[in-house]
């Protein structure tokens, strides 16, 4: 199977869908209350940019309802897209309930490394040096006043979004690995 062009039984859809949804939601909600989080490091982080890039989802309810919207959008979009693909190999591999805990691993290694990485973002921004000169152009056209907690929360947001793609690299090719080491096993005589 392919991994950008899949084939697979159509009967297996309506399970790789939901191991998706679930994924999605488990994401959303990480998503939620990494915002939270981060909307109390630097508000300015949302009010200057995120409520700009997310205004399609302001129905107008306080700022921290707003910041869960967007973390719920965010992150639950990419674990839409991380579950689809952990889905697409474990659902053809495995039996029912087996692909769907073998999926929440998968979920699980990348939930691992994006919170890694937003604690390392974390460390990151705050040892970031004196020297904000080249934040400078952003923020001053963005109207930032506390450029140090707005450059540490972007430091958390992008390390989270690294961490989660190599999270995502680490759980493909660790279900890859454990379907052909599995098929191997069954393939000479053992069967589970």
């Amino acid at each position: 199977m392919s991994i950008l062009f899949p084939r697979f039984k159509l009967r297996f859809l309506p399970r790789m869908l939901g191991i998706a949804f679930l994924v999605a939601i488990a994401a959303g909600i990480y998503g939620v209350l990494h915002d939270q989080v981060t909307y109390s490091i630097s508000p300015e982080y949302f009010s200057k940019l995120k409520f700009n890039q997310f205004h399609f989802a302001n129905f107008g309810l306080p700022n921290r309802v707003f910041v869960s919207e967007i973390g719920f959008i965010a992150a639950g979009s990419a674990g839409f897209f991380s579950g689809w693909f952990l889905a697409r190999i474990a659902v053809p591999a495995w039996p029912g309930r087996l692909a769907f805990r073998r999926a929440f691993v998968g979920f699980s290694v990348i939930f691992t490394l994006a919170f890694a990485a937003a604690a390392i973002g974390y460390v990151l921004g705050l040892r970031h040096s004196a020297d904000y000169s080249h934040w400078q152009g952003i923020c001053f056209s963005l109207g930032v006043a506390n450029v140090p907690a707005f450059v540490r929360v972007a430091y958390i947001h992008n390390a989270s979004y690294v961490g989660g793609l190599i999270g995502l690299i680490a759980a493909i090719t660790f279900l890859q690995r454990l379907k052909k080491s599995e098929n191997s096993v069954v393939g000479s005589g053992w069967k589970h």
